[in-house]
C-alpha cells in the first residue's frame, strides 16, 4: 500500500482514473444473491438523443447515493440503466438533419429508409448521454444497459398491448384528441401543458330561423363555429325553454343546425347559450353523441381549415379566426370583443398551441386500470415522499380519462394491428400476421401509428428484469425497491407505471416513490433553451469535479422541493473538499504505526469526544437518508467533518502528536483514534462524494478492495461517550467565547493573558487546561481560586464564569487615550447634529428624507458613545 497523497486534491487526475478502476473490477454489477436482501432502482431512462442537463445531474445522484449507501449496508444492490427510444423528440431530430443537410423529408426516403437513419443516429449518438451519466460517477449496472426499443423491452411492449386489447382495455374509435400540428402527432391528456394567453371572447349573433331572435354565442375560438352543429342551452333556463327543437341558421356556412338542451351548459354563464363543436371539443363532443349530432371536421393535420370549411379552405386557424371575425362585423353579427386572459393549452415538446379534433386512434380505458392503481397508494403499499404528492397522483387518477396511444410517427413501437386489403378483417397479434385469419389473402398490412413513447416507459420496471418470461432477475430483484423522480412526471410516468405493473405483474413496481424538485437558475427561473440560462453539468465537472457537483446539488435538495444553483456554492463544495484533503494528508502523515482501522483500548477525553459525536453523526445520517432527507443527512455529515474533525479534533490532537514530553502510548492512540476516525468518515462520505474518498481510503490502512464495497458505518451504543463528550463541549465553549473576545479587542495569538474561571465543574474544566492554554492562548488557567477581579473582561459560558485581566490583553493607558479620543469626536458629531435639529430655518425647509436621515446620525451616535462611556468607565 502506498501510503502517498499530493499536495492539492485534482480531480481531473483522480476520477477518470478511479471509475475505470471500478467498472473493470465490475463493482457495480449485481446478480441475484438469496443471502442478500435486494435493493433495486431502474434509472428514469434519458431521452437517447439528449444530453446532460442539471435535472439528469441532480436525479441520478440521488439514486446513486441510495445506491451506494444500500451497496455498502450489505443489500444487492442493482441500478439498472437504460435510455428511452423518446418517439417525438427522436423522429423531430433525425427529420430536421435531414432537411438541413440533405434537404429532404422521411416521406422522400420512405419509412424503411427512414427508420434506417434513425438506427443510425441511434448508434452515433445515443451513448452520449451514458457517457455523461458514467462522468457524474453513476454506479449502474452497465452491463444490464436496457433501451425501450430492443428486443425484450419490445416484446414486453406487444405482449402488453395484445393482452389489454383481448381485455377489451385497449381500443380504436373516434374520439377527441390533443393534435400537435408542429410534431403532426395525436398527443395525450399529460402531454398538453397550459399557460397563459392573452385572448378574447367573440360574442356572435346566431339567427333563429322564422323569426327575428337570435341567439348570443361567446367563443374564444371563432375559427371552430365552421363545425357547429348545434346550440346547447340547459333545460331549465326558463330564457330559452321555448327554443329548443327550433333551428338556426349557422353564419357564414348557412348551414342549419338544431337548438337542444343539455345539462353540460352553465345557465348561469355568460349567455347561457353555448356553440356545439362535435369534432373540435371534447365536452361538445359527448353533447353531441348524447344527441346524435353529425361530426364535422374542419381541420387537417396541419390546423389548417380544410374543404369544410367552404370559403376559408386552406387558411391557417389564425388566418381564418381573422377573416371569420371582419365576415362576421360586416354581416352585423359582431355583437362584442371581450378581452380576457386565459389557459391555453400546448405541446409538451415543441409549445405548439394544440388543436382538440375528432379522430380516430387507439385508446387505452383508464377506468379498469386506475381503480387497483389508486388502492395501491391509498393503503400506503405504495409510499409517496413527501406525501403531498400522493394526494397530487390520486388526485389526477380519480380524474383520468382513457389515454390515446397511438401517434403518428414512424420512430416507435408499430401498433402490433394487422389489415387485410381484402375482406377489411383487422387482426391484433403478438407475431406479425401474414395470411388474414378470415379470408385466407395475404394481402396484409400492418397499422401505421406507433405506440406513444410512455406505453413502452410505463413498463420499464419489469419489462428491464426480463418480463413476460419468468427470469431469476424478475422473482429477486421486483418489485423494485424505490423510484426516484422529479414532480414534473409525476403523470407522464410514475402513474403508468403503477397501474402497469398491478395489471400486468399483479404487484407494485416500487415500495416507495421519492419525488425531487427541479433545479433553477439563480434568480430562481427554470432552466430552458428559450431562456439561455442551462448550465451544463459536465462544464461544472470539468472545472470542479463530480464530487463538488453531487454535494452542491445534494446539499440543497429537500424531497419535492425545487433547488438554486449557484456557482459560489459549487465552489463551497470543491472547498470543502479541499479541507478534508488536507485533513486526510495530516492524518496519513500522522499514521505512522497505524496498521487497521480500530479504536485504542485507551481514549483519550478529546478522543471520546470526537468519537461519540462520530457515532451520533452515523446514526442521524442513516435515518435521514432512509427517509430520503438526503440534504439534512448531508449537512449533518458536513458539519462534523468541517467543524468537528478538521476545525476541533485536529486542533486537540496535535500536542499529543507532536509535544515532546509527550508519552508513545499516548501518541500512538491519538494516531489510531484519528485514522479511525478519518476512515470511517470517507465511508459515511463515500455515496454522496465517491472519488475524493476513494482515493484518501485506498491510501489509509484497510481491509478489501474499495470503500465502496467496504461495510457502512453502524451506530453502536458502547461508543457513546455522552459524559465525558459533554464536559469537552463545556471546555470548547470556553474556548470560543474567549477566542471572541480576544477577537473583538483586537489581541493578537501572541499575547497570552491568564484565565481565571469560576465554574461548579472544575473537573471538567482541570481536564481541558491544556486545551484553554493552547487554543485560547492562556498563559494560565486559574480554576475557582482568584478572587473577584476588578479591572477585567467577565465573559459568561456554559458552566462557567470566565474572567481575563484586562492590563494583561491591552495597554490600558493607550486604550484609554484611544477612548478618550473617539469620545470628544462623538460628543461634537451629536452637538453639530443636534444644532442643525434645533435650527428652525433647517427643520422648516429641508425634505422629511433629510431631517429623518439626520435624526437616525443623531441616534446612532449616542448608542456608539453609550458603548465608549461604559469602555472607559470600566478602565477606571
Amino acid at each position: 500500500m502506498a501510503k502517498e497523497l499530493s499536495k492539492i486534491y485534482d480531480p481531473k487526475e483522480v476520477e477518470d482514473r478511479i471509475y475505470a478502476d471500478w467498472v473493470k473490477n465490475k463493482y457495480f454489477h449485481s446478480t441475484p444473491n438469496e443471502k442478500k436482501q435486494p435493493f433495486t432502482i431502474v434509472i428514469p431512462p434519458p431521452n437517447v438523443t439528449g444530453q446532460l442537463h442539471m435535472g439528469h445531474a441532480l436525479d441520478n445522484t440521488l439514486q446513486d447515493i441510495l445506491i451506494r449507501y444500500k451497496r455498502m449496508k450489505g443489500f444487492e444492490t442493482l441500478w439498472i440503466p437504460g435510455t428511452d427510444h423518446a418517439g417525438i423528440a427522436t423522429q423531430i431530430k433525425v427529420e430536421e438533419n435531414l432537411r438541413v443537410n440533405e434537404g429532404l423529408t422521411r416521406y422522400d426516403l420512405g419509412r424503411e429508409k427512414f427508420l434506417e437513419r434513425v438506427w443510425d443516429w441511434k448508434k452515433q449518438y445515443g451513448d452520449r448521454i451514458i457517457n455523461q451519466l458514467k462522468k457524474l460517477g453513476s454506479s449502474c449496472d452497465w452491463d444490464r444497459e436496457r433501451f425501450t426499443m430492443d428486443e425484450g423491452c419490445s416484446k414486453a411492449v406487444r405482449e402488453v398491448f395484445v393482452n389489454l386489447y383481448e381485455k377489451g382495455i385497449i381500443y380504436k374509435g373516434n374520439r377527441i384528441i390533443n393534435w400537435c400540428p408542429n410534431c403532426r402527432t395525436a398527443l395525450s391528456d399529460a402531454e398538453v401543458e397550459y399557460s397563459e394567453h392573452e385572448g378574447c371572447f367573440w360574442y356572435i349573433k346566431y339567427p333563429i330561423i322564422g323569426t327575428d331572435e337570435y341567439l348570443e354565442i361567446a367563443t374564444t375560438r371563432p375559427e371552430t363555429m365552421l363545425g357547429d352543429t348545434a346550440v346547447a342551452v340547459h333545460p331549465d333556463d326558463e330564457r330559452y325553454t321555448h327554443l329548443v327543437g327550433k333551428k338556426i341558421m349557422l353564419p357564414l356556412v348557412n348551414r342549419e343546425i338544431p337548438i337542444v338542451a343539455d345539462e353540460y351548459v352553465e345557465k348561469d354563464f355568460g349567455t347561457g347559450c353555448v356553440k356545439i363543436t362535435p369534432c373540435h371539443d371534447p365536452n361538445d363532443f359527448e353533447v353531441g353523441k348524447r344527441h346524435d349530432l353529425p361530426e364535422i371536421l374542419v381541420m387537417d393535420e396541419d390546423a389548417k381549415i380544410n374543404e369544410n370549411g367552404g370559403i376559408y379552405e386552406g387558411l391557417t386557424r389564425d388566418e381564418a379566426r381573422e377573416r371569420i371575425v371582419n365576415d362576421l362585423k360586416e354581416l352585423g353579427l359582431l355583437v362584442k370583443i371581450e378581452k380576457i386572459k386565459h389557459n391555453v393549452g400546448e405541446c409538451y415538446r415543441c409549445k405548439t398551441v394544440v388543436e382538440p379534433m375528432a379522430s380516430k386512434q387507439w385508446f387505452v380505458k383508464m377506468a379498469p386500470l386506475a381503480a387497483p392503481a389508486i388502492d395501491i397508494v391509498e393503503d400506503k403499499t405504495i409510499q409517496f415522499y413527501p406525501p403531498r404528492f400522493g394526494k397530487t397522483y390520486l388526485q389526477w387518477m380519480n380524474n383520468v380519462h382513457d389515454w390515446c396511444i397511438s401517434r403518428q410517427l414512424w420512430w416507435g413501437h408499430r401498433i402490433p394491428a394487422f389489415y387485410c386489403e381484402d375482406c377489411g378483417e383487422m387482426t391484433v397479434s403478438k407475431t406479425d400476421v401474414t395470411v388474414c385469419p378470415k379470408c385466407g389473402s395475404t394481402h396484409i398490412r400492418q397499422e401505421e401509428d406507433v405506440l406513444d413513447t410512455w406505453f413502452s416507459s410505463a413498463l420499464w420496471p419489469f419489462s428491464t428484469l426480463g418480463w413476460p418470461e419468468k427470469t431469476k432477475e424478475l422473482e429477486y430483484y421486483y418489485p423494485t425497491s424505490v423510484l426516484v423522480t422529479a414532480y414534473d412526471i409525476i403523470f407522464f410516468w410514475v402513474a403508468r407505471m403503477i397501474f402497469s405493473g398491478v395489471e400486468h405483474t399483479g404487484q407494485k413496481p416500487f415500495s416507495d416513490v421519492f419525488i425531487h424538485g427541479i433545479v433553477r437558475d439563480d434568480k430562481g427561473r427554470k432552466m430552458s433553451k428559450s431562456l439561455g440560462n442551462g448550465i451544463d453539468p459536465l462544464e461544472v465537472i470539468d472545472k470542479y469535479g463530480a464530487d463538488a457537483l453531487r454535494f452542491t446539488l445534494a446539499t440543497g435538495t429537500a424531497p419535492g422541493g425545487d433547488i438554486r444553483f449557484y456557482w459560489d456554492r459549487v465552489e463551497a463544495s470543491r472547498n470543502f473538499a479541499n479541507k478534508i484533503w488536507n485533513a486526510a494528508r495530516f492524518t496519513l502523515m500522522n499514521s505512522e504505526g497505524v496498521t487497521e482501522i480500530k479504536l485504542p483500548e485507551k481514549l483519550e477525553n478529546e478522543d471520546k469526544w470526537v468519537v461519540s459525536k462520530f457515532n451520533r453523526v452515523v446514526k442521524e445520517v442513516s435515518e435521514n437518508i432512509e427517509k430520503y432527507e438526503i440534504g439534512v443527512a448531508i449537512t449533518k455529515l458536513y458539519d462534523f467533518i468541517w467543524d468537528i474533525l478538521c476545525d476541533w479534533y485536529i486542533e486537540l490532537v496535535k500536542p499529543r502528536l507532536f509535544e515532546s514530553n509527550t508519552n508513545e502510548a499516548t501518541k500512538a492512540s491519538a494516531r489510531q483514534t484519528l485514522v479511525y476516525i478519518m476512515s470511517n468518515t470517507m465511508k459515511l462520505l463515500h455515496p454522496v462524494m465517491p472519488f475524493i474518498t476513494e482515493e484518501i481510503w485506498q491510501t489509509l490502512p484497510h481491509g478489501g478492495e474499495s470503500v465502496m464495497i467496504s461495510d457502512y458505518p453502524e451506530y453502536s451504543e458502547q461508543l457513546n461517550f455522552a459524559d465525558t463528550e459533554a464536559d469537552v463541549e463545556i471546555v470548547l465553549q470556553a474556548i470560543k467565547a474567549i477566542r471572541n473576545i480576544r477577537a473583538e479587542m483586537n489581541v493578537p495569538p501572541s499575547h497570552k493573558a491568564t484565565v481565571y474561571i469560576e465554574t461548579e465543574m472544575a473537573d471538567a474544566f482541570k481536564a481541558g487546561e491544556e486545551f484553554i492554554k493552547k487554543l485560547a492562548f492562556a498563559d494560565k488557567v486559574i480554576i475557582n481560586e482568584g478572587a473577584s477581579l476588578s479591572n477585567a473582561v467577565d465573559i459568561v459560558s456554559e458552566g462557567a464564569k470566565i474572567s481575563i485581566p484586562l492590563n494583561e490583553l491591552i495597554d490600558i493607558e493607550k486604550e484609554k487615550e484611544r477612548l478618550l479620543k473617539e469620545q470628544s469626536r462623538l460628543l461634537d458629531e451629536i452637538k453639530r447634529v443636534e444644532g442643525k435639529l434645533s435650527n428652525e430655518n433647517f427643520v422648516a425647509k429641508a425634505p422629511e428624507k433629510i431631517i429623518n436621515a439626520e435624526k437616525e446620525k443623531l441616534s446612532n451616535y449616542s448608542d456608539m458613545l453609550n458603548k465608549i462611556n461604559e469602555s472607559i468607565s470600566k478602565l477606571v
